[in-house]
């Protein structure tokens, strides 16, 4: 694997996430990944969520996944329902446990997240309640 190098600027927003499956209204970006960087155990991205959007309560149980809000607030997802979150709060979701976050606010949501022990979406795996 050589070095890596982007911008925010030149990574795309994801394509193909659908509100069926949780990704309410929000703009999402691989910044490092097995596709662009080829790490196959580390992905970083970076989310914005308009006020309403949200990325529904899901759990990976293949990885690990942190959560940094840069700026904005709304609610995060926990095992056991959900708590405030605001700019400045640091989260971490060990693999198997449910998250997520709702932007409650009237402003957009900055986050900076994580994942580790996985490269792809696919590698994390991707459970939302109720499949299985």
């Amino acid at each position: 694997m050589e070095p890596y190098r982007t911008s925010v600027d030149r990574v795309p927003l994801e394509p193909g996430l659908r509100e069926e499956e949780g990704w309410i209204d929000m703009r999402v970006q691989f910044l490092i990944d097995e596709r662009g960087a080829g790490s196959k155990d580390l992905v970083v991205g970076r989310t914005v969520l308009p006020p309403g959007a949200r990325h529904e309560r899901h759990r990976h149980p293949n990885c690990d996944e942190f959560l940094v809000v840069i700026s904005g607030a709304g609610e995060i997802y926990t095992d056991e329902g959900r708590e405030p979150a605001r700019a400045g709060d640091v989260i971490f979701t060990p693999a198997g446990h449910w998250h997520g976050f709702d932007n409650t606010s009237d402003g957009d949501a900055l986050l900076i997240w994580g994942w580790r022990g996985a490269g792809s979406l696919r590698a994390a795996g991707y459970e939302l309640p109720g499949d299985g």
